[in-house]
């Protein structure tokens, strides 16, 4: 026993000893060296998918808080019942990236969807991953008792001003959320039901696909709870149809992304029905029904596409407001463009005279689609196609965000980019 202790000991702790080669006779050192540090990488990345896990992954602590105030009658929607009562609403796989925005995949009435659910005021109560939220935090504080329908009316359609500009559709909105908060439908909006709804638009990733629900390209709500909110599952939740996991992205190089991509794309005319469904989207939410929109992220992480291959918006939280923009903006000091980046990638212009950002856009969002379209459309591209096409993203990449070259310039650019794909799949199966 003795020896067999002495020479684990040699394995684990002396892989560059002598005395092994001499008591391991055939066996070459650098394989041991492979072995050990095999040993060592696997626990680590063991360690840090548990640690990472239980800190991002907090579904139980959403489902306590949700059902916690849905119990005292404080708020109300149409998946409580399912998901505090009947246990019809079922957390399964963590999607999260944040431990304040909970995302799961989750099964619903037989049906696979996504819940997401915000817990960043009781994290802020208590950071303990296991603690039960407690009582006395306010999650859900307006509108008060006894405020009017006509008051609650009023409330929403300022907060949506505020938020989307002093547009002319406002009050059809405002219908569409009372209507949507009328969890019962007995034509009254219960203080619960009022809370309920209040909470629910804070969250930008909801406001915005309420506002642009009438569209085909984001996912589609299905219900609700206080706010936590249930969508459709969009099954591509990449360009590509895959993504390289975050954990191999850094190992892996470019050249590798790139090659793994190209396997698992979904053949040419299927990409080009995919692109022209992003390219609507652009075209949508630019002096769209509700505003302009800007995207602050361009990443295929973000979009993807559905079985049909209908392009599908994945993740709105990176889609900022007209409004969001300038308030952001208005006023800020800058010494260069890069100080005036809200997000990631929505840069404006600064001005280096006054050292205060403008409110232009040094790349607008049809430049920054076709940055991601580049190389997705042009690999596989047919070849009576490929030039004329690269010639087109060439152009739309250079576009400016001046508001001289918004309007016109930029509505030609993308519509014969949408044209010159069109013409290539139309009237075949892929249509």
């Amino acid at each position: 026993m003795r020896r067999i202790r002495r020479l684990v000991h040699l394995v684990l702790f002396c892989p560059f000893s002598k005395g092994l080669q001499g008591r391991l006779p055939g066996i070459k050192v650098k394989y041991l060296l492979v072995v050990w540090l095999g040993i060592f990488v696997g626990s680590w990345v063991a360690y840090m998918h548990y640690s990472s896990y239980s800190e991002l992954c907090r579904g139980h602590v959403c489902r306590m808080i949700i059902c916690d105030q849905y119990k005292k009658g404080i708020i109300s929607g149409s998946t409580c019942k399912d998901l505090c009562e009947e246990r019809g609403l079922l957390f399964q796989h963590c999607l999260s990236s944040s431990p304040s925005q909970q995302v799961y995949r989750g099964l619903w009435r037989d049906r696979e969807v996504i819940i997401k659910c915000g817990i960043g005021e009781a994290l802020r109560a208590d950071s303990r991953p296991d603690s039960v939220p407690r009582r006395d935090v306010v999650l859900f504080d307006k509108p008060t008792r006894g405020t009017s329908m006509d008051e609650f009316k009023e409330m929403l359609l300022n907060f949506l001003k505020s938020k989307l500009g002093d547009q002319p559709s406002l009050p059809a909105l405002v219908s569409r959320i009372i209507a949507m908060a009328d969890v019962n439908r007995d034509k009254k909006v219960s203080l619960a039901e009022a809370k309920s709804i209040w909470a629910l638009l804070q969250l930008n990733e909801f406001l915005l696909m309420f506002s642009l629900h009438e569209k085909e390209h984001t996912a589609k709500l299905l219900g609700h709870c206080g706010d936590l909110y249930v969508t459709e599952k969009i099954p591509h939740t990449s360009l590509y149809g895959v993504d390289v996991p975050p954990f191999l992205q850094s190992l892996l190089p470019s050249l590798a992304h790139q090659l793994i991509h190209q396997w698992f794309a979904p053949a040419w005319p299927r990409r080009a029905k995919i692109a022209i469904g992003l390219l609507e989207f652009v075209e949508e939410i630019f002096h769209g029904t509700y505003g302009s929109f800007y995207i602050c992220e361009s990443s295929l992480r973000n979009v993807g596409y559905n079985d049909k291959y209908d392009f599908k918006m994945v993740n709105l939280r990176k889609v900022a407001t007209e409004m969001t923009i300038r308030g952001f903006l208005k006023g800020r000091h800058c010494e260069q463009n890069g100080d005036c980046t809200y997000g990631r990638d929505c840069t404006a212009t600064c001005d280096k005279l006054l050292k205060q950002c403008k409110s232009d856009m040094v790349q607008p969002n049809l430049a920054k689609v076709c940055g991601l379209l580049q190389d997705y459309l042009l690999y596989g591209a047919p070849l009576d196609l490929k030039e004329e096409l690269q010639k087109q993203l060439r152009t739309c990449m250079t576009l400016s965000g001046l508001a001289s070259q918004m309007e016109v310039h930029h509505s030609l650019v993308l519509n014969n980019l949408k044209t010159l794909l069109w013409k290539k799949i139309s009237n075949t199966k892929y249509s």
